[in-house]
């Protein structure tokens, strides 16, 4: 039941349709005998005016409603419509789902905050926020008509999602009414019972106020202070919370009795503070500055408590006008979009992203709609369990990693995923509020594959290094023999001679560790990796040679040493560098800096264990570090790929190279018809050792392929 529809209550804004924006006065048309809650729709448009949105969006609201009632209006009409409006439509039909999220369950607060998030996530432009709050609040206050349990559960929906949406932006003039209205419904009986002691008192309590308010006017007036003093309204929920909070009962309550100040300059402020403070005694403790700290969402003002007329306590708030206007409108206060702007990591960091970009009010709303397009790109993904539970990931996490996010063993005994209902890879990356089921067996056997990066199986270090555990509880000799044989397939990948057992005891110094069993058990469990391994033999044994075929020459040279004047550091000058021995980063690694104690910045390849530790140990010691210029040098190589053939099994081929940064030169193939096996050979321009190392294992990757390898050197 929703309240009854009143047909002219839309007739004011189509009585205005000259003065407005041609394309609200559109949606207002479409409206026009449509059988819709008119007064809840007039409602949200006086809101969403209130805070001070454009046109489009207030259109929007309109379509979207109209969209539900009418559809077949809705889909003849909305390709005609501009892609902003079309969008924000999108986003209050995407809001639907979490409201069925929530309806599924009671849902407590941490869920509550994941829903939240989830919210933000879906939506691609952030105007659509304010639609949702207007639309609730209208239906809040129509629900008063409703039965007790829809208003109940809708009140839910509001305690859970909209008022913590309100207050994280800082729109108070809704927060507060949403808030209100939700207590009123979900606890009737403490709703009425302070109500009404605030209503036996009122009579003492606004001459107690005028008084005060008489007395301050003078004083400030006197001391040459320019103000606007009112009464300032006590919310029933804030109440009812402070004496929660305090555990005090409601005659114990100071600012029942309070005023709020509004000057023209932060400097004004102060010096009202000093009127307010001679004029009556400070009550000790009771003073907060939010002026010099900010609440959290941006919220400013001096809060104050005295001893007033009479001796009764009183509550003084003094701020600037345009403080005040963002305390109740928050991020609205500045929301400015043209006619045909468009607007577009972590839920905190776009919040405060919005107010950061919205407090430069002297940009041009163009620009300030392309950077928010820009700057609020997700750098985490919000994700659907099939019971509707919230998961954020890093932006780049697979459906493995959200396996292992959920459970560890549902990580180890995984072996597919649908998204959507719809079966893909373990490499698959969802989207934020993509469905994510994970399809299990009952024997739990990761794959030492899912360890390699190469193999882009696992993006997070948190799942990776519940796999290494895995494998850590094996048999030792089982670890040994498997880093053994992955060591002896990268040799022959590489087209690297057999390795003499002396030339393998040199290896474990080069990675901290002490015995050649201890580094193969490191290779088994991804903490290095087998073109590490090859690399640094190859280079112990041709220190000044490039990486090159036997008959190619390189691109351009380079020197036995590295230059480390290439090594940029930002934020920072010149300063000692050191490359890492524990990963043996080269130019073209990624790489990041450790600041050591005593040996400058230690340089370390980005994906390195022993920088992960470090970093999780002391994280505020990793820098950002690039090889500048350094990656500019490139060599020629012959590689050779044999496999099956199939349709499409070139163009794959072709693909992993061109999306490694690699550039072909000059390539071959033949087919073997007899055993239908195809031997493909490509002559490459790579960047360094390790390039072609990983380019080769995502080649062997491939289906039908049976080996990727380097062509024999000398």
């Amino acid at each position: 039941m929703v309240r009854a529809a009143q047909p002219s209550s839309l007739n004011r804004w189509r009585d205005r349709a000259t003065a407005l924006s041609p394309l609200l006065a559109d949606a207002l048309d479409a409206c026009a005998g449509q059988p819709l809650d008119e007064a809840g729709c007039a409602d949200v448009l006086d809101l969403l005016d209130m805070l001070g949105c454009d046109a489009q969006t207030l259109a929007a609201a309109l379509w979207f409603e109209l969209a539900r009632v009418a559809p077949a209006v809705w889909t003849a009409r909305s390709e005609s419509l501009p892609a902003d409006v079309q969008r924000l439509v999108a986003g209050q039909q995407a809001a639907e789902q979490v409201w069925a999220l929530h309806a599924q369950k009671r849902t407590p607060e941490r869920a509550a905050e994941g829903l939240r998030r989830l919210l933000l996530a879906i939506i691609r432009d952030l105007r659509v926020v304010f639609i949702l709050l207007a639309r609730q609040l209208a239906r809040m206050r129509a629900a008063v008509a409703w039965p007790a349990e829809e208003a109940a559960a809708l009140a839910r929906l509001t305690r859970d999602i909209h008022a913590p949406l309100a207050n994280r932006l800082g729109i108070w003039q809704l927060k507060w009414e949403l808030e209100d209205l939700a207590f009123r419904y979900l606890q009737p009986d403490t709703y009425r019972r302070i109500a009404k002691l605030l209503d036996e008192r009122r009579a003492d309590r606004e001459a107690f106020i005028r008084q005060s308010l008489d007395e301050l006017q003078h004083d400030l007036e006197a001391a040459g202070i320019h103000a606007e003093l009112a009464g300032r309204p006590k919310h029933i929920y804030s109440i009812w919370k402070k004496m929660q909070r305090k555990a005090l009962e409601f005659s114990d309550l100071y600012d029942i009795r309070a005023v709020r100040v509004l000057v023209d300059s932060v400097s004004d402020c102060y010096a009202a503070l000093g009127v307010v403070h001679a004029r009556w005694p400070h009550l000790p403790g009771e003073f907060d500055d939010y002026i010099a700290r900010p609440k959290g969402n941006g919220y400013q003002s001096l809060h104050t408590a005295v001893l007033g007329p009479s001796g009764k306590t009183l509550e003084v708030q003094i701020r600037t006008h345009e403080m005040h206007r963002a305390n109740e409108l928050g991020v609205a206060a500045h929301w400015r979009y043209k006619e045909g702007g468009s607007a577009d990591a972590e839920f905190e960091a776009k919040i405060a992203w919005m107010r950061k970009l919205l407090d430069a009010r002297g940009e041009d709303d163009s620009k300030l709609a392309a950077d928010l397009h820009t700057e609020l790109l997700e750098d985490r993904v919000y994700l659907l369990t099939p019971k509707g539970e919230v998961f954020d990931m890093p932006h780049g996490a697979t459906v493995l990693d959200f396996a292992y996010h959920v459970h560890t063993e549902v990580g180890h005994r995984c072996r597919g995923a649908k998204v959507n209902g719809r079966i893909v890879s373990l490499t698959f990356q969802p989207q934020s509020g993509d469905r994510v089921e994970i399809l299990t067996t009952k024997i739990a056997e990761p794959s030492r594959d899912w360890l390699s990066v190469h193999h882009g199986y696992l993006n997070t270090s948190r799942a990776r290094d519940k796999v290494r555990v895995w494998f850590r509880k094996l048999a030792h000799d089982a670890n040994v023999a498997a880093g053994r044989a992955m060591f002896e397939r990268e040799l022959k990948r590489m087209a690297l001679p057999a390795v003499s057992a002396a030339d393998v005891a040199k290896l474990p110094a080069h990675f901290n560790l002490k015995t050649p069993d201890d580094l193969l058990v490191a290779v088994a469990l991804g903490e290095v990796t087998p073109g590490q391994l090859t690399r640094v033999l190859q280079e112990a044994a041709q220190p000044p040679a490039p990486l090159v075929t036997q008959s190619a020459t390189p691109v351009a040279s380079r020197h036995a040493t590295l230059d480390h004047s290439a090594l940029s550091i930002q934020g920072i000058g010149n300063l000692l560098t050191t490359l890492a021995r524990c990963c043996q980063p080269l130019p073209g690694d990624p790489v990041r800096g450790f600041i050591t104690r005593g040996r400058g910045v230690s340089v370390h390849r980005a994906d390195c264990a022993s920088l992960a530790r470090l970093a999780r140990r002391d994280p505020d010691r990793v820098i950002e570090v690039n090889w500048g210029t350094a990656s500019a040098q490139a060599y020629e190589v012959d590689i050779e790929v044999r496999g099956y053939d199939r349709k499409g099994l070139q163009k794959d081929i072709t693909s992993v190279i061109s999306n490694a940064n690699t550039h072909i030169i000059a390539s071959s193939s033949r087919l073997f018809v007899h055993t239908g096996e195809v031997e493909m050979r490509f002559t490459l321009r790579v960047r360094d050792y390790e390039q072609l190392s990983i380019l080769l294992a995502k080649l062997q990757a491939l289906p039908n392929v049976i080996d990727a390898r380097r062509v024999g050197v000398g």
